[in-house]
């Protein structure tokens, strides 16, 4: 209504400034019978409101949904048209969806396409980085190890490429599975033995037997190696330690990831998580693509898991993965 009355404010006002004018019109002529002018304005009014709350009632749906939020993008097929106005823009509507439509497939079928093409490209790679690690893996020779560890940086960024493609399409390819969290802790850390034995830092794992937690073991096995690489590049010390703990917390079971590294910043803190976001430390680590932990909180969330994350410049960082009980965890999957 508050709509409608503000759309006819300019049409009132032309009303009573006619009417007023008339009135006076018919003033000056010489019919001064004050009664007779009165009856007139009143009557005319009164055809004036009924014609308002008639034109109000045909449009009400109209003006109902220009005030409200729209909770769809066809809101507006809602409306019942109730005047050549309101017809011209519900078909104006009409039209703009359509061509919005067909934007957007156009637009998912160009995202579908590089999807596509990364992941065929992606295992494209796989296959000559296969064949040079079987020709250098039995070499003992400094120029063989140096080989063997380019490879091993050009298979993690292969492998942080088809993750990142496939994230949009996760609901499609994850797999709630009872894991046991020190078996694929021990797993994933004896699969980066080459990177720990590079920079020289030595994992300990503290984790009990039968931890078990509710996740998807490849996704899971990504987010670890990930928080792996990133603890390893940043600690520049020599014979540092990489701490994995598990452990139970009330009904939640949590692994916490803490290395001897160069810590992270203060100010730097808000936003670690954010895509292609390195800080202070990508100025001095070059290697540093500020995809790793937006990765490894996008895919926690994706899973369930909630991601903690503490640390101190020049004292290393603490980061925690919160696993909720089993059927919790399985609900929050999406």
């Amino acid at each position: 209504m508050r709509l409608f009355l503000r759309d006819q404010r300019s049409f009132i006002l032309v009303y009573l400034l006619q009417l007023a004018l008339i009135t006076l019109v018919y003033w000056l002529d010489g019919y001064r019978h004050a009664e007779i002018s009165v009856y007139a304005a009143l009557l005319s009014t009164c055809i004036f409101v009924v014609f308002l709350i008639v034109r109000y009632w045909t449009n009400r749906s109209f003006y109902r949904l220009l005030e409200q939020v729209p909770d769809s993008l066809r809101a507006f097929a809602e409306v019942k048209p109730g005047s050549p106005l309101a017809d011209s823009l519900q078909r104006l509507l009409k039209a703009q969806y359509r061509l919005y439509l067909q934007e957007i497939g156009e637009q998912q079928s160009k995202i579908e396409g590089h999807r596509h093409f990364m992941n065929q490209w992606v295992h494209q790679m796989k296959t000559p980085l296969s064949v040079i690690h079987l020709m250098v893996q039995h070499e003992d020779d400094a120029r063989s190890v140096a080989i063997g560890d380019e490879l091993d940086r050009l298979r993690k960024g292969l492998e942080m490429v088809l993750y990142a493609a496939r994230l949009d399409t996760f609901e499609h390819d994850f797999v709630v599975e009872t894991l046991d969290l020190g078996t694929l802790v021990r797993s994933v850390a004896s699969a980066q033995k080459r990177l720990f034995i590079r920079r020289k830092v030595f994992p300990v794992i503290e984790i009990p037997e039968g931890l078990i937690v509710a996740s998807d073991e490849k996704w899971l096995a990504f987010v670890f190696t990930q928080l792996i690489t990133n603890a390893v590049k940043y600690t520049v010390k020599e014979r540092a330690n990489l701490h994995f703990r598990g452990y139970a917390r009330g009904r939640e079971t949590v692994l916490e990831l803490e290395d001897e590294g160069v810590g992270i910043p203060a100010s730097d803190l808000p936003r670690v998580f954010d895509a292609y976001f390195t800080g202070d430390n990508g100025r001095s680590f070059p290697e540093s693509t500020g995809m790793g932990l937006y990765l490894v909180n996008e895919i926690c969330s994706k899973l369930g898991h909630r991601l903690e994350l503490e640390s101190q410049e020049g004292a290393g960082t603490i980061v925690r993965i919160v696993f909720q009980p089993d059927r919790e965890a399985y609900n929050e999957v999406r």
